[in-house]
């Protein structure tokens, strides 16, 4: 399968303008994200032991966070045209730093496809049966995997079917369980579980969707302009955050319980077992898609060697379904949240050179002039590392505050610190893989 939009979806290369698409076709695909199944459950679990304003408060405050870090990091997606694996090789991390933030996205993200099938494969067994939850795994992952191998485009015209088909669903679904209840008696209720401070539950929410914002260039390459980024990002969080979000600490009000699931498959039967499986395919696509695309940088950075995406994915998928047919992820599920530690400091790492320090910007900027990528690219940057490591451990050790926002505002001021002592001094050179094009000459910064 040779480059192109639906094929190797510009793995290795900057998305030509002639391929990038409307800011709703992203928005979209944002939105189907941020509405999934998990923001559901998100939302009762702040219910179960907030108020309804309290809960209110902080799903603005998260979503403030998330918004504020997707646009930051999504704006130089757009600018530069590259997913953020390969992004990070001129925003900090050099050569060999892409290659550990390629191989985390790929572990963390494929192990999540997997988790996902898994729980899409329970819903299918109420749903349709059949089969036992093992072979519905397979089903499920394989079935995500086909759409992902086509890349970018193919995802949008699922986003387009699935999206306002969840959102119909959980309407039902959420008018069936409050029936009956008053909206005012419930917004004045008191929170029928153990209380959530406003600090925990804006970790929740911020903390629930950071890698998602961290990787937010892998989408917004395809935008046309920066204020395209800003637009989708807004409304994406607003509607995803509210209106799914939100639904969920009214029904945690309602039924006076944080098992959403249960309820709303019992309530509404079939309908809630298809909204469980709409709400995670859209998320466990893109799930695949991001993996993917950072197990390709990491072969091309350690391999030398260019690999083909939908290969990849195709790997990908299968090994994500077998493990999830297995039922041996639910065993990793801790791991897989401790290694989302070392995400948050990686968009405090790239705002800061790509807007303040500019180390390597200029290379960036004067190859974007000929659609190519600059021709080298530090192999290592020591520095970088040290701040990258310093601040995982701030936000996994420090408990004041907020744990991913600590560590992304460490990272962006000893980043800029690093820089102004002259410290990020790359070790090294390394050649990028141009696949079919000659390198062009690199600018020093």
């Amino acid at each position: 399968m040779s480059g192109g939009v639906g094929t190797d979806d510009y793995a290795l290369t900057r998305v030509p303008e002639h391929a990038r698409y409307s800011w709703w076709s992203v928005a979209v695909q944002r939105f189907g994200q941020v509405s999934a199944l998990s923001q559901f459950l998100l939302g009762s679990t702040l219910g179960f032991g907030m108020g309804f304003w309290d809960a209110f408060l902080a799903f603005t405050l998260g979503a403030v966070i998330l918004e504020l870090v997707s646009i930051g990091v999504g704006i130089i997606g757009c600018k530069e045209g590259l997913n953020t694996s390969l992004l990070a090789r001129w925003t900090g991390f050099g050569h060999g730093g892409s290659a550990l933030i390629g191989v985390a996205i790929g572990v963390s993200l494929v192990g999540w496809f997997g988790v996902q099938s898994g729980v899409s494969a329970e819903g299918l067994v109420t749903l349709i049966g059949g089969l036992p939850v093992w072979a519905w795994s397979l089903v499920f992952g394989l079935v995500v995997t086909m759409i992902v191998l086509w890349g970018f485009g193919s995802m949008q015209w699922v986003a387009y079917i699935t999206v306002p088909a969840f959102l119909v669903l959980v309407g039902w679904s959420i008018g069936s369980a409050l029936l009956g209840h008053d909206l005012g008696a419930l917004m004045a209720s008191p929170p029928p579980g153990p209380s959530i401070s406003l600090v925990e539950g804006t970790t929740l929410v911020a903390g629930g969707f950071i890698v998602g914002a961290i990787i937010t260039p892998d989408m917004t390459r395809f935008n046309r302009t920066s204020a395209d980024v800003v637009k989708q990002t807004v409304v994406g969080f607003t509607l995803g955050e509210y209106v799914i979000g939100m639904s969920g600490v009214l029904l945690a009000h309602a039924i006076r319980s944080d098992d959403i699931i249960t309820i709303v498959t019992s309530s509404v039967g079939w309908v809630g077992t298809l909204i469980i499986i709409l709400g995670t395919l859209k998320i466990n696509d893109w799930n695949l898609y991001s993996s993917g695309l950072g197990v390709v940088n990491f072969a091309g950075t350690v391999l030398g060697r260019t690999v083909s995406r939908p290969m990849v994915t195709l790997a990908l998928g299968v090994v994500g379904s077998l493990l999830a047919a297995g039922g041996i992820l639910d065993l990793f599920t801790g791991f897989l949240s401790v290694l989302g530690v070392v995400f948050p400091p990686i968009a405090g790492i790239m705002v800061a050179e790509y807007f303040v320090v500019k180390r390597w910007r200029g290379d960036l900027e004067a190859a974007r002039a000929t659609g190519a990528l600059p021709a080298t690219s530090p192999t290592w940057v020591p520095a970088t590392l040290a701040v990258w490591a310093a601040s995982a451990l701030l936000g996994g050790l420090v408990d004041a505050g907020l744990p991913s926002v600590n560590s992304i505002v460490a990272a962006f001021v000893l980043y800029v610190v690093a820089g102004r002592l002259g410290l990020l001094r790359g070790i090294g050179v390394s050649r990028t893989e141009a696949p079919g094009r000659a390198a062009t000459p690199a600018v020093t910064s």
